[in-house]
């Protein structure tokens, strides 16, 4: 496989390109990524200058790019986790989301197709993954059986609504042009290269400068988490065995209330704090330092608009099928985490330049 990654500069894009790099190094892997606020190059620093590996600042919209990097380079592959995220980014401004999501993934589309099944050699080997979110279902109420592949789309927000599009427009590619697509829907992915702007990182950063932490309503609001290089596995699972036309769950089989994680976070920041005086010095706002527990950070404020409830992945046929399974139970990929972001000051402290720093004051959490 030569491999397009699109968004690998973002969270789960960087953390697939580490983990294809190291189990197949001498592939090709070229990376778009149009480097808006959440795509950061730093986190491909370590790869730039290995055989194989390319990143292009670009736009996913640009069509002539798009054809010319899969001619180029003789790509049979795009792993397409570009995209707008954040939920409420989109209640604010949902046409960067319809921009990026939906009409970003028509055009790679239309490129995949030019050169895969166009083009004139004929049809060539190829596949389109796309990645996809839990979102795209709705919600669940408390007992409700867990998200499967055939779980009707009932997305809540514009964030996920246009996610739900991307995904039907693969779908239909798939079986109008039998272009060679697989998806997969993930849940809350949390672990290194995550930008602060989501609920773990945000919790970790905001402890860490003493800043607030607002809880959305009464932060019951439950999600399935996990660790992003289990998320990684499972791609790579799809993208070696994975069966043509179809979509596949990934899930840590790991819910979670939003507070439990809060308070989770707040004990294990305590405890390393307690634990290390050279972290103490170097992070004089947390609370640790001047006697007060992190859980004293926690406030709570009015709940956000179409505030889906609960998400939950059944991940059964992934593992039957490809033979997937999560590798790290929570508190071990947390601890990994906070470990992390507590040595990787030089990765994120510059995000919070003046004007971010505003702005992530004022974030909620959850």
């Amino acid at each position: 496989m030569r491999l397009l990654v699109t968004g690998g500069a973002g969270f789960i894009g960087a953390n697939f390109c580490h983990y294809w790099k190291q189990r197949y190094p001498q592939s090709t892997l070229v990376v778009l990524d149009a480097l808006t606020y959440a795509g950061n190059r730093a986190s491909l620093k370590s790869l730039e200058g290995q055989e194989g590996f390319l990143f292009v600042a670009g736009d996913i919209n640009d069509y002539a790019l798009v054809e010319r990097l899969l001619a180029e380079h003789r790509l049979n592959t795009i792993v397409h986790f570009a995209a707008e995220s954040h939920v409420d980014r989109s209640i604010h401004d949902p046409d960067a989301f319809l921009r990026t999501n939906i009409l970003g993934t028509h055009t790679l589309l239309q490129a995949a197709r030019k050169q895969w099944l166009d083009g004139p050699e004929g049809r060539i080997p190829h596949r389109f993954h796309h990645i996809s979110t839990d979102e795209v279902y709705g919600t669940l109420r408390p007992q409700d059986p867990a998200f499967r592949e055939d779980t009707p789309y009932a997305p809540n927000s514009p964030y996920a609504a246009s996610k739900a599009a991307s995904d039907h427009l693969v779908r239909a590619y798939q079986h109008t042009y039998g272009l060679a697509t697989t998806t997969s829907n993930c849940s809350n992915n949390y672990g290194p290269y995550h930008f602060p702007e989501k609920l773990i990182p945000l919790v970790i950063l905001n402890i860490l400068h003493g800043r607030p932490l607002p809880i959305y309503g009464d932060g019951q609001q439950i999600r399935d988490w996990l660790f992003v290089e289990d998320h990684c596995q499972g791609i790579a699972r799809i993208l070696e065995k994975g069966r043509e036309g179809e979509s596949y769950n990934i899930g840590g089989h790991n819910e979670w209330a939003n507070l439990d994680i809060v308070r989770l976070i707040c004990r294990l920041l305590d405890q390393a704090f307690a634990e290390d005086a050279e972290l103490r010095q170097r992070y004089p706002q947390m609370p640790a330092c001047h006697g007060q527990a992190a859980e004293s950070l926690i406030s709570y404020v009015k709940d956000r608009p179409g505030h889906d409830r609960r998400y939950a992945i059944d991940a059964h046929k992934i593992s039957a099928e490809l033979g997937y399974q999560p590798q790290h139970r929570f508190e071990e990929g947390i601890r990994k985490t906070i470990d992390w972001y507590l040595q990787r000051s030089d990765w994120w402290q510059p995000l919070l330049g003046e004007q971010y720093a505003a702005w992530l004051e004022k974030q909620y959490v959850g």
